[in-house]
């Protein structure tokens, strides 16, 4: 893809399969992390506190040079820096599989399931998937500029949705608008919430805002935070949070790939006009809940039009604009078009692709078999399990195991991708950095620096995405996210 920095963020749900659990799932979570950092030493733990909700010890850099933590008591996995959508899947890929691999090695497998998903059936709660796309400083980042990026992800989830059976009862009706915070209404068709047997969208029900700064409690199709991790002179970070957790390999890499040409075309003042959603809230979920997949929109100009022309209308301008760039971009082309062609002739020509088509097409023959009413639990159940990162009982790698799940990496590459960070961006020397800390302590005369927690001045060293310090040596800037620094990162570490 065109000079283009990828990351996905993943919060991951986590199930404690007894009646009654001797721990709760933040205890287990806890106990996954401290695995990983202290027993497997896949990384190491920040020794200082990065925010109020993050002390000592939280998490911290792995040598993939992602990050690991916790977050509200979820763990979430943070992909290193990517310039490929091969590198990206892989990293992604990676996260689960470290996650997994903890769970195996604690012995918990038959008692703790962790779920790659973004909703809790039983309480409603949502957790995050969340995008980063690097741009420039000169994007033009206003809610006119953003128009068409807000009508692409309003209807991109016809092929990025995760599915869900029913809805949330409840979605958070209260947003802030100016200095005052007002009751949204509700969906047209909010007195039929309870009736909604399906959807392809899980975080549809929990979007309330077009454009809003924070990400809990005002979620928003675009979040508008300014937080470049990076140069801030140069670049700024579009950051997603409307978008499902994707454990089919292919809707990863479509979902970030056309979501990266459509800001490459806004950038070049080439994507498609008039298309702007008259109530992009409402129909993002509209288009999530609609029985029929007819995903019909309404427009600012009144014209009513479906989600699918919209995407065609994209994906022309793409072709256009982005054709031969390079090899990346044209098999996102390709797969683009593939995938809106199959979408008009039937959900069951996405199976192994699409995530949301994939899990109806199995609650389907399992309703139809058992004779069963959408509310039976065991749908629920099912649907948690299409989910599940165990690679012998997650329904998503049973489908990949017969054949029709399409993969795009190879466990060799995920298997690399678990310990090495892409080498051609700053990862690279981060994960120098993250190694060389890791064998200091074990070189070291007994002293672990992972648990010589205090104030700043008195860590052994700080880790951010952008710098990172080493007690006695001067900070270190990592400001490009383009150049690898790896050779400057050992000569700093060599100096010091």
């Amino acid at each position: 893809m065109l000079n283009r920095i990828f990351g996905l963020e993943t919060e991951y749900g986590l199930l404690v399969n007894q009646d009654r659990p001797d721990h709760s799932p933040s205890w287990v979570a806890q106990r996954i992390r401290d695995h990983i950092f202290h027993v497997a030493r896949r990384g190491v733990l920040d020794l200082h506190h990065r925010g109020h909700d993050e002390p000592p010890g939280n998490g911290g850099f792995l040598t993939n040079a992602g990050r690991l933590y916790i977050d509200m008591g979820h763990l979430e996995y943070a992909s290193p820096e990517c310039t490929t959508l091969a590198d990206l899947v892989a990293s992604d890929r990676a996260g689960d599989r470290i996650i997994q691999q903890a769970v195996t090695a604690l012995g918990l497998e038959e008692t703790v399931s962790l779920i790659k998903n973004n909703i809790d059936h039983e309480t409603d709660a949502t957790f995050g998937s969340h995008e980063n796309y690097l741009v420039t400083r000169q994007f033009p980042f206003s809610r006119r500029g953003l128009g068409p990026l807000v009508t692409f992800l309003v209807t991109r989830q016809v092929f990025t949705g995760a599915g869900r059976i029913g809805c949330a009862g409840d979605p958070n009706e209260w947003v802030q608008i100016g200095g005052l915070i007002l009751h949204r209404p509700g969906l047209r068709d909010a007195q039929d919430r309870s009736i909604v047997p399906f959807q392809i969208s899980q975080r549809a029900d929990y979007i309330v805002n077009d454009f809003f700064e924070w990400v809990q409690h005002n979620r928003a199709i675009v979040n508008t935070r300014d937080e470049p991790l990076a140069d801030p002179n140069q670049y700024r970070r579009i950051h997603l949070l409307c978008g499902d957790s994707n454990m089919a390999e292919y809707a990863t890499a479509l979902k970030m790939g056309t979501t990266g040409l459509v800001l490459q075309l806004i950038e070049a003042g080439q994507a498609p006009r008039g298309l702007g959603i008259n109530e992009p809230v409402e129909a993002l979920q509209e288009i999530s809940r609609d029985p029929d997949r007819q995903w019909i929109v309404q427009l600012e100009s009144g014209q009513s039009i479906s989600a699918l022309d919209i995407q065609e209308q994209f994906l022309a301008a793409a072709q256009r604009h982005c054709q031969g760039q390079d090899e990346e971009t044209d098999w996102v082309l390709e797969q683009w078009e593939s995938v809106l062609t199959d979408l008009r002739q039937g959900y069951d020509k996405l199976v192994g692709r699409i995530d949301w088509a994939s899990k109806l097409w199995l609650l389907e023959a399992y309703r139809e078999a058992e004779e069963l009413a959408w509310d039976d639990p065991m749908l629920k159940s099912l649907d948690l399990e299409y989910h599940n990162l165990h690679p012998a009982r997650g329904l998503c790698y049973g489908i990949e195991e017969e054949g029709r799940g399409l993969r795009l990496t190879t466990d060799k590459s995920v298997q690399l991708a678990e310990d090495h960070p892409p080498r051609n961006t700053r990862a690279f020397g981060r994960g120098e950095l993250v190694r060389h800390l890791l064998n200091s302590v074990a070189k070291g005369p007994g002293a672990d620096v992972a648990h010589s927690y205090g104030d700043h001045a008195s860590c052994e060293y700080i880790i951010n995405w952008s710098n990172f310090k080493l007690r006695d040596a001067a900070p270190f800037f990592m400001a490009d996210p383009f150049k690898t620094y790896v050779q400057d990162v050992r000569s700093h570490l060599i100096e010091r």
